[in-house]
């Protein structure tokens, strides 16, 4: 049986004093698209076509 993900075993519930060392991100985390900001006129186009978020 596989251990539960996010817990160790040997030290779970312990915590650090010290602060976290760097760590580099992992390739799944590098591989993330950056988010696109919408202009003015995406934002209109993309309000107009989900009448379910326009705002009262």
């Amino acid at each position: 049986m596989k251990p539960p993900i996010g817990k160790t075993p040997g030290n779970a519930g312990t915590r650090s004093s010290g602060p976290a060392t760097f760590a580099p991100p992992t390739p799944k985390v590098s591989r993330q698209k950056r988010g696109k900001v919408l202009t003015p006129a995406e934002k209109a186009a993309f309000l107009a076509s989900r009448p379910d978020l326009k705002t009262k």
